[in-house]
């Protein structure tokens, strides 16, 4: 097996745990925005979650149960960029504004694997102007060889495109990268695509089936604050805080 030279990470819910806190709100606030009586509660959000992608939750939302306002198709369509356009920007501004903190252990791991030479690679189906406002601001000290964000592959998680995507770009064979992941969808996309995984879980997914993950953590862990738990797979000299070196070495087997 190749010697590993890339990780990609997955953005919401790894790198920030945006969902319930993050994504959820904005859409709630848009839709008041908007003059919709809709909220999205906590528990409902996280089904929608079960779909990728902003736009085609709207879709699904008003497909299953409705808007507070009746509308026709032609109508939703219509105004679902729109809304999508508007949500992106309030989330944009809870991430600039400091209201949701990255993910324990993430901006060090990043940094190991810049040490260690490896190319950074953000695989994610939120929008490009959020994934933006994380890689270029809040983690400003981190070099990113590759952002593929929104709408740049045609198919969305659990399909693979966006990891394969990655790969093309950086020139890899998916034995020479890792994945980090949070969800069922993104799980089944990067084993799809050939790759190992671990696998950071979240309030969200740590009820989900993420079994297919090769090392399942509770997060990656920080030397001074939280530490990881080990739910599956090994990891050398294991003590609550994963490194990069430790999964070069696990994955690059």
């Amino acid at each position: 097996m190749s010697k590993i030279q890339a990780v990609f990470f997955d953005q919401d819910g790894v790198i920030i745990d945006t969902e319930r806190d993050g994504h959820r709100v904005s859409f709630n606030m848009t839709f008041k925005e908007f003059g919709f009586t809709d909220e999205w509660s906590v528990d409902y959000y996280h089904e929608l979650l079960q779909i990728a992608g902003g736009k085609e939750r709207m879709k699904h939302h008003w497909k299953t149960k409705g808007f507070s306002k009746p509308m026709t198709e032609e109508e939703i369509d219509a105004l679902i960029p729109q809304m999508h356009k508007r949500k992106t920007a309030l989330f944009v501004e809870l991430i600039e504004t400091g209201k949701l903190p990255l993910r324990p252990g993430i901006h060090r791991f990043m940094k190991e694997a810049m040490e260690a030479g490896l190319k950074i690679a953000v695989c994610t189906t939120s929008n490009e102007q959020a994934a933006k406002a994380i890689t270029e601001k809040i983690l400003s000290d981190v070099k990113f060889d590759v952002v593929l964000a929104g709408d740049v592959v045609k198919n969305k998680k659990p399909d693979p495109e966006i990891y394969n995507l990655a790969l093309e770009k950086l020139g890899l064979k998916p034995d020479e990268a890792f994945v980090v992941e949070d969800s069922k969808n993104g799980v089944k996309a990067a084993k799809a695509a050939g790759m190992k995984v671990i696998v950071t879980t979240n309030g969200y997914t740590e009820k989900e089936d993420v079994s297919a993950g090769d090392i399942i953590v509770t997060c990656l862990g920080d030397p001074d604050g939280e530490k990881a738990t080990l739910r599956k797979g090994s990891i050398p000299n294991f003590d609550g805080v994963v490194h990069v070196k430790q999964l070069v070495d696990v994955f690059g087997e």
